[in-house]
């Protein structure tokens, strides 16, 4: 029995209430609303301009809702600022991989690692004991991440210099670095031949299974999200068009419409 079938009936970790959105008048979200709980992937699909980016990004803080409430744990996420959604235990990945492109591989999921702990300038300028041993802490979590996700080879070289699909992983494993509760992964298949992809879905399944973390996966590449998904909400102008297993969305006819149209269209 897989951890999200073990999760049915509990709490659930994730809540979106009647989410909406509007932009200028525009609705970019209207009243979304799905449950996410511990140990399930959970695939966010929908045709382009469904609003799957604007959940997602109400989901990392970028984003305040119009109306409707966000919970983690039964607490609302609504009053934290961006830079204070790690602490509570939400990673993200980017569409457009958001990398510090001057900084080595090590550096930048160094930095993923950094978001948990309490050090401040004085303490660093001081070197005191405690930040020492932090460091120390630090160092030995990004070896284990970069050993995990095959990157040791090239921890020490410029992200820029690197190809799409490496930096890719190096964002995972900033994301990582953080151990969140709740990785939300925006489009990771982009840019991937199907092999990579193939890898990619192995790779996403052993983090929820080996890291013990809850997936939410916003992706184009139905073959990825059908194949490794335990739940899937599917969107469709800001709606929520259809909700449920993988081969229940998928035999969805509002869900076929979305993404083939009708022949009356």
């Amino acid at each position: 029995m897989t951890q999200a079938q073990l999760a049915q009936g509990t709490s659930p970790l994730l809540a979106v209430r009647d989410v909406s959105v509007v932009f200028g008048g525009i609705v970019a979200l209207n009243g979304v609303s799905f449950d996410m709980h511990k140990g399930q992937i959970l695939g966010l699909i929908g045709p382009n301009g469904a609003g799957k980016t604007t959940l997602f990004n109400c989901l990392s803080r970028l984003y305040q809702p119009s109306s409707g409430d966000i919970l983690m744990e039964g607490a609302s996420i609504l009053s934290r600022p961006p830079h204070r959604i790690a602490e509570i235990g939400i990673g993200r990945t980017f569409q457009n991989v958001a990398l510090f492109p001057n900084l080595s591989v090590m550096d930048n999921v160094r930095v993923g690692a950094h978001s948990k702990t309490s050090s401040d300038i004085i303490s660093d300028s001081l070197r005191l004991a405690w930040v020492r041993r932090s460091e120390t802490s630090v160092n030995k979590k990004v070896h284990e991440i970069l050993a995990y996700l095959k990157l040791e080879d090239v921890a020490h070289t410029v992200v820029s210099g690197l190809p799409f699909g490496t930096q890719k992983r190096v964002e995972l494993a900033r994301a990582l670095a953080a151990d969140p509760k709740i990785l939300l992964l925006d489009e990771p298949a982009g840019g991937l031949n199907h092999e990579e992809v193939y890898v990619l879905g192995d790779l996403i399944r052993r983090i929820r299974d080996e890291r013990h973390m809850t997936v939410l996966l916003v992706e184009h590449h139905m073959g990825l999200v059908m194949s490794i998904a335990d739940h899937v909400v599917a969107l469709n102008f800001g709606k929520k068009l259809a909700e449920g297993t993988p081969a229940q969305v998928q035999a969805d006819p509002d869900v076929i419409k979305a993404y083939l149209g009708s022949k009356d269209q």
